[in-house]
């Protein structure tokens, strides 16, 4: 699953055990996009690396701003 970056007010959509499950899936997908550059291969898009990074800190994000409240 290929995501480009989301939007606040979609993730602020999800609640807190979705949004754990995508978390999980970007971090698989991370996983192996690093695990392409570390062999020496051309990922399939390059910036789709930092993309998932800071998809994932906007989710643990607004997780912890959901647990707050």
């Amino acid at each position: 699953m290929i995501m480009a970056k989301i939007k606040k007010k979609e993730i602020r959509a999800f609640n807190v055990e979705d949004l754990k499950s995508r978390i999980e899936e970007l971090r698989r997908e991370l996983m192996k996009e690093n695990a392409q550059v570390a062999t020496g291969t051309v990922p399939k898009s390059p910036g789709l690396i930092r993309s998932h990074k800071k998809n994932i800190a906007r989710m643990l994000t607004i997780i912890k701003e959901k647990s707050k409240k």
